[in-house]
């Protein structure tokens, strides 16, 4: 089997793993934009596939349609041997990778020993990685993660996870204690690089933090020798922003592009999912105008689809 990482245009831009944001639907709303070249699935629990209770909620998160290909499948979790369980069934599943999440900074999952607090443990990190190896067969395994936990420790941490013989490895250039707060240090980029290069030449890099569009990922790649880079929170300000040339979306576009998001939801989830997580995207939608404030909180009031998708077009009707 190929490995898609060496596969893709050089420098590459992907949409990021976001849990509870990146499910099928959205990756679809944002591909009739202006698609990414690589997609990641939402993180998926490793401990929820292993488990007959948990699996029906965890194998929605890895729905995907292969007009969505290439696309790589996230995992997290806690149990070393699930990584290995969850790894053999993603690989039979069509994925063109498994990408192993040790960057999340949230309390839930760090608590757990899982995401970003395995920068703590890099012990238990190399087993994991060598467990979805061995269930990923001949799927490539990357990592996602950050610059350190309490601080910045490249040097060590970032050496440590090249020396796993990774497909790929993304840097989001903050600590996790950062998590979003202060701007990405991605001068951290020119020591990842030099280290690939010294411990795993083979190793694609993707950079991560603050990237705000196909652009300017191009010139962050440049700049500082990255293989691609990655797009996660810049998507909710421009939903067009894996689109050549820097294009930014205008309010009608995306007004009409959260009508299409529901319609795909209802199509794709109703009677399966809580309608009510739809509301969130308002934020994404619906920004930068006059009004906009006013009408996300009318948005969040309201108790049904159908209204909401009524307001959005009388909207539309009136402006």
């Amino acid at each position: 089997m190929s490995n898609i990482w060496h596969e893709l245009p050089k420098p590459f831009i992907a949409l990021a793993p976001m849990d509870d944001v990146t499910d099928v639907v959205f990756r679809r709303v944002i591909g009739e934009v202006a698609r990414p070249d690589v997609y990641f699935t939402e993180f998926v629990s490793v401990d929820a596939l292993a488990h007959s209770r948990g699996r029906v909620t965890a194998l929605h998160k890895l729905k995907f349609d292969k007009k969505e290909k290439p696309i790589i499948a996230q995992i997290w979790g806690v149990e070393i041997n699930h990584y290995e369980i969850a790894a053999k069934m993603i690989a039979e599943m069509g994925f063109d990778g498994i990408d192993i999440n040790m960057g999340c900074p949230q309390k839930k999952e760090v608590k757990m020993g899982a995401g970003a607090a395995l920068i703590t443990n890099p012990e238990k990190a190399a087993e994991i990685i060598a467990a979805v190896k061995r269930g990923a067969g001949k799927l490539p395994v990357s990592v996602k993660t950050r610059l350190g936990y309490h601080k910045i420790d490249t040097d060590n941490w970032i050496a440590h996870l090249l020396r796993q013989d990774l497909a790929a490895l993304t840097v989001h250039t903050r600590t996790a204690k950062e998590m979003s707060e202060p701007p990405a240090h991605h001068e951290e980029f020119a020591k990842v690089v030099a280290l690939r290069d010294k411990i795993a030449p083979k190793t694609i890099i993707i950079g991560n933090g603050d990237i705000i569009s196909r652009k300017h990922g191009a010139q962050i790649a440049a700049k500082y020798g990255l293989n691609g880079t990655m797009i996660g929170r810049g998507v909710f300000a421009n939903t067009a922003c894996f689109a050549e040339g820097g294009i930014v979306s205008d309010t009608k576009d995306d007004i009409r592009l959260y009508l299409r998001h529901i319609a795909l939801w209802q199509e794709t989830w109703a009677g399966v999912k809580n309608p009510e997580n739809l509301k969130k995207f308002a934020k994404m939608y619906i920004h930068g105008f006059d009004g906009a404030s006013a009408l996300r909180q009318t948005i969040t009031r309201l108790k049904s689809l159908d209204e909401i998708k009524a307001t959005l077009e009388a909207f539309l009707k009136d402006n």
